[in-house]
């Protein structure tokens, strides 16, 4: 029994030691450019353990003094990661002399740089509490540090120490974390922040002229649909309410040559599901369904204004694929010519996606007549807004025209009418607007050597009879993209087609909208016009104009 007595008086001191664990609460004020700003930064020091993040925290910190070693944990999709660097690995400090007396410790000083960064450093020893805000910057295992100078500018310095009375904090995702390396982790950090919703994946757009189409009267979501003779592919997809609140939203597209050696225009549009109806109607029936637009040429162009109840399809990326990259980087071997696996598109197209829509249909064309066609994948990403809070501005998107004809196969015409018209259209502008913009995309086409392709041409844009916009679209620098072209002639000059400047496109690019600022229209009806120098036919082969309007801004109240 005495012996059972001893024991325990051994173990009581460890006990209670592990249930009274001494712990430090460290706070540093912010400053900017000597500024102090109103949030600080904590961390906290117990038994050995530095702890930076708070507990609810997706990815966490911690600074290991008995192990040395830095270690960040993330749960990304329901798993957890970690890593670890060492403190040998970290960079070695250059000892200072710039002396600095903070919260009455008298600090020795060092130096570091890091990405061109200088970061001076004041530390001490003689605390109890140990640690730094960073665990990149932290001299010795036994130290404190107090402050921290960036540049110059960017500052933090310790206010408090206080003696935490207890502390519990879950660290199991240390132990239970998956271990990866330093570029792992920091992919797995990035994506971790935003959110992707993959919309097609490896998708095949060709010309099969025996396609059957879907004729029911419902589609489904998140099913893809093949329309256009194969030249259209369509999805509805679901947008949640963080993705709906999203700061910024980007659209992500692959494409490679299946086959089609050749350069073609494509598009990514997005339809709002209550204003879909007219546009899938037409696919799954025929594009004859769509308004008629007639030309002075006599001409009838379907669906390329807004009338009525019909929209156009919102445009949000236009992009030309490449001469063959992918199929034929085998098939057409230069030395020196490292031709790229496929060509990447990526552009924010926050503007363009209604803010208020539960969900949309996505869809994207490629013009071409080839069985093998194109491989495409697209993804949109949703990221936060940088302050948090969702904008307080409800987003007002919407789309006055378009001529770009993606029922091409089956007959829709193109826009090859501006040479003997223009394209005249009436729209609305609401109450309570503010930022409102059209956003213009315009590229020329006709591949001959007098077609627009080749051959500067004036756009301009009137509004109630006043020229409110003029551009001549012209693109210089198609040469960057040789090695996404691997099926790209070469002329007897050494020049490559797609080296050759183009009417606001390159074989292998996007092409980005024009900002018209339209703030000073006033509510109500206003009358559009697009007028283009469009050049002359030659015999069978003609030019044509893709161009898209959008009407964008901001409503001032956000119920509306």
């Amino acid at each position: 029994m005495n012996k059972i007595i001893a024991f325990f008086l051994v173990l009581l001191p460890l006990m209670l030691t592990a249930q009274n664990k001494v712990a430090y609460k460290v706070s540093y004020e912010k400053y900017v450019n000597s500024e102090k700003r109103k949030d600080k930064v904590h961390i906290i020091y117990a038994d050995g353990m530095v702890y930076l993040s708070d507990a609810d925290a997706k990815q966490k910190h911690f600074i290991d003094l008995q192990q040395q070693e830095n270690v960040s944990t993330i749960n990304f999709e329901g798993k957890a990661y970690k890593q670890v660097t060492p403190f040998s690995e970290l960079s070695e400090p250059n000892l200072g002399s710039i002396s600095d007396t903070i919260m009455n410790y008298v600090c020795k000083h060092v130096s570091y740089v890091s990405f061109s960064n200088k970061v001076n450093v004041w530390y001490t020893e003689d605390a109890k509490a140990k640690g730094a805000p960073s665990g990149t910057y932290l001299p010795s295992k036994d130290a404190l540090v107090l402050r921290i100078l960036v540049n110059g500018t960017s500052e933090l310095r310790a206010c408090a120490i206080d003696e935490l009375k207890s502390f519990n904090y879950d660290d199991s995702s240390i132990k239970e974390a998956e271990f990866v390396d330093r570029a792992r982790f920091e992919e797995l950090k990035i994506n971790s922040r935003f959110t992707r919703l993959s919309v097609f994946k490896d998708e095949q757009i060709n010309f099969y002229g025996k396609l059957e189409h879907c004729k029911d009267s419902v589609l489904e979501p998140n099913h893809t649909y093949h329309f256009a003779k194969g030249s259209v592919i369509l999805k509805k997809i679901e947008l949640t309410p963080e993705m709906q609140k999203s700061g910024q939203i980007y659209a992500r597209l692959t494409c490679q040559s299946n086959g089609d050696a050749y350069d073609r225009v494509g598009s990514v549009f997005v339809m709002p599901n209550n204003e879909a109806e007219s546009l899938l109607k037409a696919y799954q029936h025929g594009f004859w369904t769509l308004p008629e637009y007639i030309a002075n040429n006599g001409k009838k162009y379907h669906g390329i204004c807004r009338k009525g109840d019909y929209e156009p399809p919102i445009e949000i990326m236009r992009f030309f694929t490449t001469f063959g990259i992918g199929d034929y980087n085998n098939k057409k071997v230069i030395n020196n010519y490292d031709w790229a696996e496929e060509a990447t598109f990526e552009q924010e197209v926050t503007q363009l996606i209604p803010s208020n829509e539960k969900s949309l249909w996505v869809g994207v064309y490629v013009s071409n007549y080839s069985r093998a066609g194109h491989r495409v994948s697209l993804d949109f990403e949703f990221f936060p807004s940088f302050s948090n809070t969702p904008s307080s501005n409800s987003r007002f998107v919407e789309p006055l025209f378009s001529t770009i004809n993606t029922m091409e196969v089956q007959g829709q015409l193109a826009g090859h009418f501006f040479g003997t018209d223009t394209l005249k259209m009436t729209f609305e502008i609401p109450e309570d607007m503010k930022n409102l913009e059209l956003l213009y995309t315009t590229t020329g086409h006709g591949g001959w050597g007098g077609g627009d392709e080749f051959n500067p041409k004036l756009n301009q844009v009137f509004i109630d009879g006043e020229e409110v916009f003029e551009i001549i679209p012209w693109r210089t620098d198609c040469a960057t993209y040789r090695l996404l072209n691997p099926a790209s002639g070469n002329f007897a000059n050494g020049l490559s087609s797609s080296d050759l400047s183009r009417s606001n496109w390159c074989p292998g690019t996007l092409t980005s909208p024009f900002r018209i600022p339209l703030n000073t229209l006033t509510p109500g009806s206003h009358t559009l016009q697009v007028v283009i120098d469009q050049g002359e036919q030659a015999g069978r082969s003609f030019s044509y104009w893709g161009v898209t309007g959008v009407l964008v801004g901001n409503f001032v109240n956000e119920s509306l």
